[in-house]
């Protein structure tokens, strides 16, 4: 009793300081209060409707409240038109990405003002609450109704909430029809979808339907089959928008044409619901449903992992689609295939032994941080893109590529046969890391070993000092941070992975290889075959390209750039590990044997292998499963399936069976 004789007293309160006359900012403050008090402390629904529902009661046995509320609503009316907040609020008023990522971080840093005639800016500080969503989706149809009527001045209300409807489905419908026409997304249609000019027509079915509901009779079939009509419309809008990601599957995704797509399938449905108010007997009541719609999007409006996490999802799935791609042919499945994984990835190891001379020979250079990172992140470019045009292997840039190619087959996972298909992938994958692994330690310590040796040899000094070799040895210490570091290092072998299917995805998507096979400038500059090979060779290699150059400059730079704020990160690349273990042995001579340090860098080598290749795997294995959308997959089943292999056929693990392909 008390509680409700308290909220009667603060009601009184808010009712007396209601004055119709005040300036535009005390009227919204008062709004704004009003809607505070209706929420209360925002946890029950049923109390928030009791308080509305004691303010009509309220108002209505008081005639002077009444006229003085009714004053205030035309003042507020006539001052805030309502039409954009019902056409455009929670639409970008940008077309582009990240200008309204700019926006949205604005609007979550710095107040809003209620002196303003902004609807959309007026109607986020009212109702700023989620729990404001609930209780207007709760509200009763007469609890509704007597409220409506308690604004309304006079029997005109239901024509003025209608062409107020009406006006917004039309500027929302102007609004498709602009980006309906826009160049990029226009071309990017299907055939079928331009010829029909569904967009074209859009504006006619509003203004057909406008017609019928305020001039004409109204008669019932007439507006049924301009509102039918309009509905058509809509929906051939739709179809005609959605064959643009037909178009994203054959030549590449667009995250800013994803985010206008997004927006106009947005206002569509922005266009349908206005359209069910205005056929509705009473509007005004829809269009309180609406608006508790509205409060929802509010919320969506003002998050960036929204707007980061929807419309990046289709360059996620591309990325991982060509990675994928890619991925199948690091995947050995006979034993031919094995033995030509091991050979690319002994001449991989060939040249990676080059690679740990050219870094100590740097060092030698006594560069400062930013530079010395940045020849060291020159070197291993150049490496790894030596490496791929001669077709050999560096182990760990695999896992980033076959984990999409994995996660891909969990999609069909329907049947016990299909477990026992993917447990076999999972076989064939761990064995050919092995043996990428294995081709690249094997020869890259020995060659290491036999360079440094004939440098000693011709030279007459060892190829690093002995205070060098030593520090390689404690550096590569197993109980030191070299483990993390080489988990960082996965981090960013997954990172030159993401940077590859993006940069192909760029490419393919502006078709420049068909600008350089058939640019008069280019063609004129290098002749029709050479444009055209080097299209070709750009158009299959792009990938590779972007992956090495990236992932040797951030194994270069990143260090550098982490020293210059403190942070101390370092890298450790099995590879590039097992090479300097090499050369540090050779400038020690046999007395290496001896030392502890020594066999503490040893053991850390493989470990180093299996953080690099594990977590750069489970980083783009994570990322391929929530690109393809794949979730329900019965994990127990799998794990169980995978422990069953490997007791009953543990080397299926590490050697290929004898079978033929």
């Amino acid at each position: 009793m008390s509680s409700g004789h308290s909220e009667a007293r603060s009601l009184a309160v808010l009712l007396a300081q209601l004055d119709p006359q005040a300036g535009l900012a005390e009227r919204h403050l008062w709004l704004i209060a009003l809607c505070a008090w209706l929420r209360g402390n925002a946890q029950s629904v049923p109390e928030t409707l009791e308080r509305l529902a004691l303010l009509v009661d309220t108002v209505q046995a008081q005639p002077e409240t009444c006229a003085r509320l009714q004053a205030w609503w035309q003042a507020l009316a006539g001052a805030v038109d309502i039409t954009p907040l019902l056409a455009d609020f929670g639409f970008a008023p940008r077309t582009a990405l990240f200008s309204e990522l700019a926006e949205r971080l604005r609007l979550k840093l710095l107040p809003s003002s209620p002196e303003t005639i902004d609807a959309a800016e007026l109607f986020t500080l009212a109702l700023p609450s989620p729990f404001d969503a609930q209780w207007l989706a709760a509200l009763p149809d007469d609890l509704a109704q007597r409220l409506v009527g308690l604004l309304s001045d006079g029997p005109g209300l239901h024509a003025r909430w209608q062409r107020t409807l009406l006006d917004a489905m039309t500027y929302c419908a102007g609004q498709i029809l602009s980006t309906g026409f826009a160049p990029e997304l226009r071309l990017r249609m299907s055939e079928s979808a331009r010829e029909a000019q569904p967009f074209a027509a859009l504006i006619r079915d509003v203004e057909s339907l406008r017609i019928e509901v305020l001039h004409s009779l109204r008669t019932p079939d007439r507006l049924e089959q301009a509102a039918q009509g309009l509905r058509e419309r809509l929906d051939a809008c739709r179809a005609a928008a959605t064959t643009v990601y037909a178009h994203f599957e054959e030549n590449g995704i667009s995250v800013g044409l994803v985010f206008r797509l997004r927006q106009l399938r947005a206002r569509i449905v922005r266009v349908r619901e206005l359209l069910e108010c205005v056929l509705s007997p009473t509007p005004a009541l829809h269009a309180a449903r609406l608006l508790g719609h509205l409060v929802q999007v509010a919320q969506e409006r003002h998050s960036l992992r929204a707007v980061l996490a929807t419309n990046s999802s289709l360059l996620a799935a591309k990325v991982a689609e060509r990675s994928a791609e890619t991925g199948e042919h690091y995947i050995t499945r006979t034993r031919a295939e094995y033995l030509a994984m091991v050979r690319n990835a002994a001449g991989g190891g060939a040249v990676m032994a080059f690679t740990t001379l050219a870094k100590f020979a740097l060092y030698g250079l006594a560069l400062s941080a930013f530079w010395g990172g940045f020849w060291a992140g020159i070197n291993y470019a150049v490496s790894f893109v030596l490496i791929q045009l001669l077709h050999f292997t560096v182990a760990t840039k695999q896992p980033a590529m076959t984990a999409p190619a994995m996660a891909a087959k969990l999609k069909d996972l329907g049947s016990g046969e299909a477990i026992s298909d993917f447990v076999d992938e999972v076989a064939h994958l761990v064995r050919s890391q092995v043996a990428a692994v294995l081709g690249n330690v094997l020869v890259v310590f020995p060659a290491v070993l036999g360079l440094c040796l004939l440098i000693a040899q011709f030279t007459g000094t060892p190829a690093i000092s002995a205070k060098e070799a030593t520090h390689v040895l404690e550096a590569q210490h197993l109980l030191g941070p070299s483990l993390f570091f080489a988990a960082f290092t996965g981090v960013l072998l997954f990172v030159s992975s993401i940077i590859a299917g993006w940069t192909e995805n760029w490419f393919v998507l502006h078709r420049l290889d068909s600008a350089m096979r058939y640019n008069p400038r280019i063609t004129a500059l290098l002749g029709s075959a050479r444009a055209a090979r080097w299209a070709h060779f750009l158009r299959n290699n792009i990938s590779g390209l972007a992956a090495n150059i990236s992932l040797g400059l951030m194994l270069g730079l990143v260090p550098a750039f982490a020293g210059f704020f403190g942070l101390g990160l370092d890298v450790r690349h099995v590879t590039l590990s097992t090479g300097q273990v090499g050369a540090a042995a050779a400038s020690l001579g046999l007395g290496v044997l001896q030392q502890s340090a020594f066999w503490w860098a040893m053991a850390t080598l493989p470990l180093l292998g299996a953080i690099n290749v594990s977590v750069s795997f489970y980083l783009a294995f994570l990322l391929a499963l929530r690109a393809q959308n794949v979730s329900g997959v019965e994990r127990t089943r799998l794990y169980a399936a995978i422990r069953s292999r490997l007791r009953t056929a543990p080397l299926s693990f590490f050697l290929p069976s004898r079978q033929a392909s």
